[in-house]
């Protein structure tokens, strides 16, 4: 992983509620990187043996199915830690994380925040309330994929994207926003196409030309 410069602020909700006291021990551990599109932070059956706290970018969790399809199922921002079921005795990942808009993290070694937690209080509590925020984040992104229409599952995740890029103007493609909703490309585009007349969000392509290479601008 590249390491960036502990200059930089944090913005990473979880770090930023903690007592300056908490947050002054984690500091030894934290290990600031950049994270980039496409990254694979965790593997299925792998080892967890890091967790990242996202500082600006967003992380996908996601599903591959047997004829390899895949669905994202939860994704991970500025709010939150990835794999925080590692804490609670699960050794290995039961989904993959993967990278899906580059930015920033800040890395520690799993068994380090499960010593920190073990000794402050305030720490494992917060780290509760998360892992359980996670889980019905994953059950409402189950829930819509089944229950809401393309557009707003799309409006959705470009809301949740545009909250952890810090920026109105991130890269995403439309054939890789279509394999985490698991609909067809021409659906987002279209959706896209909607949203764009409609005034709420603005894209060029990519610099290769194809249409399905989109820069994503949120407006509204």
């Amino acid at each position: 992983m590249v390491e960036i410069s502990e200059s930089n602020g944090i913005t990473n909700r979880i770090l930023l509620a903690l007592p300056e006291s908490t947050l002054g021990r984690l500091r030894s551990v934290l290990v600031p990187m950049v994270t980039e599109k496409g990254q694979i932070l965790d593997r299925v059956d792998g080892p967890i043996e890091h967790m990242y706290f996202v500082n600006r970018g967003l992380v996908s969790v996601v599903k591959t199915m047997r004829d390899g399809r895949v669905v994202e199922i939860g994704t991970v921002g500025v709010e939150g830690v990835t794999d925080p079921n590692a804490l609670f005795g699960v050794e290995r990942a039961v989904l993959e994380t993967m990278v899906q808009i580059p930015g920033t993290a800040f890395a520690i070694k799993r068994d380090h925040l499960r010593r920190e937690m073990a000794r402050d209080g305030i720490l494992r509590a917060m780290m509760e309330r998360y892992a359980r925020f996670a889980y019905s984040q994953i059950a409402q992104t189950s829930a819509c994929n089944q229950l809401h229409s393309i557009e707003e599952r799309c409006a959705r995740w470009l809301l949740i994207a545009h909250d952890s890029a810090l920026s109105d103007t991130f890269t995403l493609t439309h054939e890789f926003l279509a394999m985490m909703l698991g609909v067809r490309r021409v659906g987002v585009t279209i959706v896209a196409n909607g949203l764009k007349k409609a005034g709420l969000i603005d894209y060029v392509l990519g610099n290769d030309g194809r249409s399905d290479a989109a820069d994503i601008a949120q407006l509204a």
